[in-house]
């Protein structure tokens, strides 16, 4: 049985759909990447997850249990956790306040303080800054760490590299590889083609709030990914 299961799901903005009938699965310990240009309802998908957008039909199953009513709060305790586009952090609170939060109200596991500065050694010299006087991957590796605090079974990243130089993406996604030795699955919202299938066990495309290709990340080449990508104006 998977960790996660979607079956059908539409999801809404108001009176606005913006994921049709998308149906996805994750496995303990897997990463699956989810891609497509702005408006493709990557983000809405995640938030349909979290239970902070609520899935209107269809059905949202982590674990077994049918949590697609459950409030955000719930779905937390359940054992999903987010790493919000833009990180989010409290600015005014230091780099170990701001993780700490992560852990008030954490589920048993291995994620500990210590476990994250590990991970992420870059902001242990900065613990006791304010985030905002970090830069923007040393922030992203808190938003990261803020989320593994809660030991979550599924971690939902969205748009991860956004805006970050080339080097920081690159530390930021080799510490996957100790998450998945966790058991947690990844969840990642991604624009970057190459970086998302590179990074993935499996992968699927959305166009317009639609599935447009799904299938092992290895085995779909990047001509297949960008039709499905742009639809017919990318032929």
């Amino acid at each position: 049985m998977a960790l996660l299961e979607l079956e059908g799901v539409d999801v809404f903005h108001g009176d606005l759909q913006a994921v049709y009938g998308l149906s996805l699965c994750a496995d303990e310990g897997e990463t699956v990447a989810i891609i497509g240009a702005n408006g493709a309802g990557k983000s809405t998908l995640l938030r349909a997850i979290m239970g902070l957008s609520p899935a209107r039909n269809g059905r949202v199953v982590f674990g077994g249990e049918d949590i697609t009513r459950l409030r955000c709060n719930v779905v937390a305790r359940r054992g999903i956790a987010l790493v919000p586009e833009g990180r989010r952090l409290f600015a005014s609170l230091s780099v170990e306040e701001n993780l700490l939060l992560g852990a008030a109200h954490a589920r048993p596991g291995p994620w500990t303080l210590e476990a994250v500065f590990d991970l992420f050694p870059a902001i242990r010299t900065f613990r006791h800054r304010r985030a905002a006087e970090i830069s923007g991957g040393q922030q992203q590796m808190v938003a990261i760490g803020r989320a593994l605090l809660t030991n979550p079974r599924l971690l939902l990243c969205d748009e991860i590299s956004l805006g970050l130089a080339p080097s920081v993406i690159n530390d930021i996604y080799a510490s996957f590889a100790r998450i998945r030795e966790s058991r947690v699955a990844i969840l990642l919202v991604e624009q970057d083609i190459v970086r998302a299938r590179s990074a993935s066990r499996r992968l699927y495309c959305l166009l317009k709030g639609k599935v447009t290709l799904e299938g092992a990340a290895d085995a779909i080449d990047l001509h297949a990914i960008r039709h499905a990508y742009f639809g017919d104006s990318g032929s």
